[in-house]
């Protein structure tokens, strides 16, 4: 058979390689830019952010072989990993500092043209990742990186580092500082004495302020209860006095602890409540 018919199943072979090597099975995780003589002529299944998982343009496509050739771009979230940096803050810290950045490949063509690869991207985006930090946390105190500016901080680096990616055809999504630490020995120790000291000023300053807010507050309620008792002592000033003779009444002779005696005569007049005269 192979005698007779050698001619015909070398063509059916070579056929078939033929028909293989045109098609492309791109997953569903990645996007393939298809290059013809070095230029970008299309993008298959393209990341589109409107269509969902299994809903996408992936499978089976077609190419024209030898002349065209396609590399795979991916289209999941990729990590970007800083290397430890020493960064200097607005209040002359000096901090060294982890971060990394959440990037998604969104225009393949210009991530093609530009840096080649996924790798190369990342090599490109590194240094850019460590000069937008050092401006945006040399613009600030080392105190904001552990209260709530830390979140406008990290957008804010987020939002420049987009920009410059944006000539990449990358996205950045996130960027989060994992360590920020002072340096280790004796710098780390004066930082410590010197924030330990701004701190205890800061806390006496406080204490001050309500020591006289405190003042202000009871200078103001004695003065409230002054001109209320005023006002009840002349709309009715006998039951004013009445009341008050009660009042001292009742601390006079409430029984205390130990034992006490007071002579007074009848005609005395701190009894006058007593005889109901007035």
């Amino acid at each position: 058979m192979w005698e007779n018919h050698k001619l015909t199943i070398i063509a059916a072979v070579v056929a078939v390689i033929a028909a293989l090597s045109t098609m492309v099975i791109v997953p569903e995780t990645h996007q393939a830019v298809v290059i013809r003589t070095g230029e970008p002529v299309r993008v298959i299944n393209r990341f589109d952010p409107t269509k969902t998982f299994g809903q996408t343009d992936a499978g089976v496509s077609w190419r024209l072989p030898i002349l065209e050739r396609v590399q795979f771009v991916d289209r999941r979230v990729l990590d970007l990993d800083m290397e430890r940096q020493q960064v200097l803050s607005n209040d002359q810290q000096r901090l060294q500092v982890d971060a990394y950045a959440r990037f998604r490949i969104i225009d393949p063509v210009a991530m093609v043209q530009s840096a080649g690869t996924e790798e190369q991207l990342r090599i490109q985006l590194s240094p850019i990742l460590t000069s937008v930090l050092r401006q945006e946390l040399g613009r600030r105190p080392f105190a904001s990186l552990i209260n709530a500016e830390r979140g406008t901080a990290m957008a804010n680096i987020r939002d420049a580092l987009d920009r410059q990616a944006r000539q990449y055809g990358a996205q950045v999504l996130d960027v989060r500082i994992k360590r920020a630490d002072l340096p280790e020995g004796r710098p780390l120790d004066a930082a410590f004495t010197r924030m330990e000291t701004d701190r205890a000023e800061e806390a006496a300053t406080i204490r001050a302020q309500g020591a006289r807010d405190a003042q202000i507050i009871r200078a103001e309620a004695q003065a409230n209860a002054a001109r209320i008792y005023a006002d009840a002592y002349g709309r009715d000033p006998d039951f004013y006095d009445f009341y008050r003779a009660m009042q001292s009444y009742r601390r006079t002779f409430e029984t205390g602890e130990g034992e006490s005696s007071i002579i007074m005569d009848g005609d005395n007049e701190y009894l006058r409540q007593f005889r109901g005269q007035r």
